[in-house]
């Protein structure tokens, strides 16, 4: 039994582990895509890389919903006349 426990434990951190990697990739993806922007002026910018080094994956969420440029291309299966 307590091996059993112990493998789910283990599972747990490993999902802890796992977790944590994936929002700091994210984070640092957000501010890599943040910095390289050109669409953005340099203030506008520098306000983004601080709100995302500041609040860590909020700011980074923001970023991606309202900082990110769209991308303006036909969704698929689209046709255009």
């Amino acid at each position: 039994m307590e091996i059993i426990g112990g493998a789910i434990g283990l599972l747990f951190v490993l999902m802890i582990f796992g977790f944590v990697v994936a929002v700091n990739v994210f984070w640092i993806w957000m501010l890599v895509l943040a910095i390289q922007n050109k669409a953005l002026s340099d203030g506008e910018k520098v306000g983004w890389v601080l709100a995302i080094v500041f609040f860590h994956i909020i700011g980074s969420i923001l970023y991606l919903c309202i900082g990110h440029p769209k991308r303006n291309m036909p969704l698929l299966g689209v046709r255009t006349i």
